[in-house]
């Protein structure tokens, strides 16, 4: 008589299903990271916090970032109607908080990505470009680092002008120098390692060992890092729209919206100054406080701590 295998019939736990399982690990390490490291989880939060509140900034915003309340509503102090107040037009302080969000957000997602990207590029290639090449390129980058990523955006924007755009292209061309030179680092490093040893041992070309042994484990440093410059972007942005050649003065920024309180208005309305720089003092400390624990995360010398 044939008999039939009921063990291969059954079916497969959520936990051991092959679409599952990757949603599964990383909902493990999610859980692993937070309870070994708290306050990486809690810099995490505040950047998930952040995303969530630049997405539906057009929805939970009170009112809108640039409508003026009326002469009636002009530095009104914190109440149940304006929980940060309003400044001095009559803009709801929270609503234009709310949208500063997603310049923030723009900004430093757009450099940290630009930029980590052109510098990685940048550090790769030209360490296995040859001796002449990257000692030439190197003695530029030593150029660059001898200014402020801040000085080095200043002359940026003062010659292409105040604008969005600009000021991302500034940013990006402050951090390429110090990227590069992390990067570089690294590279270095592993050039000297066993299997790049190895893979150059059995003709492996440039290309192969580039790009396939060295780059994927340049990742973890790289996001290490780009949670510094998150952190950093928005705060050179902030410092651009605060010396009043960052994005225009019609953009709610919280950088903006310091300036015109310091200017005028920071002795009868401080509100107008406290909030957004809260604001930014929250988004950084998160950022960083994300980047230390990633750092102890992707450390080996550390994990053995």
């Amino acid at each position: 008589m044939l008999e039939i295998d009921t063990t291969r019939a059954r079916p497969r736990g959520i936990l051991n299903s092959g679409v599952l399982a990757p949603a599964a690990r990383s909902t493990a390490w999610l859980a692993r990271f937070a309870r070994t490291k708290p306050l990486g989880a809690v810099g995490g939060a505040i950047t998930v916090l952040l995303i969530l509140i630049a997405v539906f900034a057009p929805v939970i915003s009170p009112y809108g970032p640039k409508e003026a309340l009326g002469r009636e509503n002009v530095h009104l102090s914190p109440r149940v109607a304006f929980p940060m107040g309003t400044d001095h037009i009559g803009r709801d302080v929270l609503s234009r908080i709310i949208h500063g969000a997603r310049i923030s957000l723009y900004i430093g997602f757009g450099s940290v990505i630009i930029g980590m990207t052109l510098g990685s590029v940048l550090a790769l290639t030209t360490t296995y470009a040859g001796k002449y090449v990257d000692l030439a390129f190197q003695r530029l980058v030593d150029a660059m680092m001898a200014l402020p990523g801040l000085i080095i955006a200043l002359a940026i924007v003062a010659v292409l002008g105040s604008s969005l755009q600009n000021v991302l292209i500034a940013i990006i061309v402050g951090m390429l120098a110090p990227v590069v030179r992390t990067v570089r680092s690294q590279v270095l490093t592993l050039k000297e390692l066993d299997y790049v040893l190895a893979a150059q041992a059995i003709g492996a070309s440039s290309k192969r060992i580039l790009f396939r042994h060295i780059a994927p484990n340049c990742v973890a440093i790289i996001l290490v890092i780009a949670t510094y410059y998150l952190g950093l972007a928005i705060t050179i942005e902030a410092s651009l729209s605060f010396l009043g050649v960052g994005v225009p003065p019609d953009v709610p920024s919280w950088g903006g919206m310091l300036k015109r309180a310091a200017e005028e208005h920071v002795k009868t309305a401080p509100w107008v100054a406290i909030f957004p720089g809260m604001a930014i003092f929250v988004v950084v400390f998160g950022f960083n406080l994300l980047g230390d624990a990633l750092r102890d995360v992707f450390d080996p010398k550390l994990r053995q701590r």
